[in-house]
């Protein structure tokens, strides 16, 4: 499997689990919103904080030079700073954002070329500390951040008697027999 194949289903993993954990997380109705002791406080709070740190990444990602365009398409935010910005007070409007951001994402992997993923890109941090970085082991940790916090969210949800069920990329991988 190559890297750009491993990142085509990296992104439609992201969008099996955040589908998955939006429809667990909108049985607790209010319990959603409490402080849960969590870094971003309550599951919508995480929530939240995935989809801001997805369109950060994302906008930074746009400043490759392949120019993608299916990463023209992303959402304004009110801050490329604050990661602990709130997109959405509410659940539903929350998942239907980031059913939509879902889709942007799956397009853009497949519009990635193998060589795109060999280059360098030079960001700013939130704090405007410059960086220049392997494209592919970027995009790996934009897979890997999400994957952290689902699982925190995952954690909190579970705790609230709601089983997500399974939850491993196994499930999705293709079966080669």
């Amino acid at each position: 499997m190559t890297l750009l194949s491993n990142l085509q289903l990296m992104s439609q993993y992201n969008q099996w689990m955040n589908q998955k954990v939006c429809v667990a997380a909108q049985q607790l109705g209010v319990k959603a919103k409490q402080d849960k002791g969590a870094f971003f406080g309550s599951i919508l709070g995480t929530l939240n904080h995935i989809y801001v740190a997805d369109i950060i990444w994302l906008r930074r990602f746009a400043q490759h030079a392949k120019q993608y365009q299916n990463l023209s398409y992303l959402p304004e935010l009110s801050s490329y700073s604050d990661l602990k910005q709130t997109v959405a007070d509410e659940l539903a409007v929350l998942t239907k954002l980031r059913q939509e951001l879902d889709e942007i994402i799956i397009s853009w992997c497949r519009e990635i070329e193998a060589a795109d993923l060999e280059e360098n890109l030079q960001y700013a941090d939130t704090k405007g500390k410059q960086y220049n970085k392997n494209f592919g082991q970027l995009i790996l940790h934009f897979f890997n951040h999400q994957t952290h916090h689902r699982g925190q969210v995952s954690t909190l949800i579970n705790q609230e008697g709601i089983d997500l069920g399974v939850t491993d990329l196994l499930k999705i991988i293709p079966d080669r027999g």
